[in-house]
């Protein structure tokens, strides 16, 4: 929400989630930029410790976040 509010305030380009924009994009204050730059599909970036012999929860939380079935 902080990145939106600065670009409203003239600091820069915000890059954000489009729902965090929207109603400002709407109301004329935020313009989009670089729309065929932008992703296809949600995505999410999970960082963990590397470990040689990480928790059976660990390890089962991993795999199913990697399943795409």
């Amino acid at each position: 929400y902080q990145i939106v509010q600065a670009a409203l305030h003239g600091n820069g380009l915000a890059f954000t989630p489009e729902p965090l924009a929207r109603k400002y994009v709407d109301a004329g204050q935020l313009q989009m930029v670089l729309e065929e730059w932008y992703p296809t599909s949600p995505g999410f970036h999970l960082y963990y410790p590397s470990r040689r012999q990480p928790s059976r929860a660990s390890r089962l939380v991993l795999e199913a976040l990697r399943y795409k079935g």
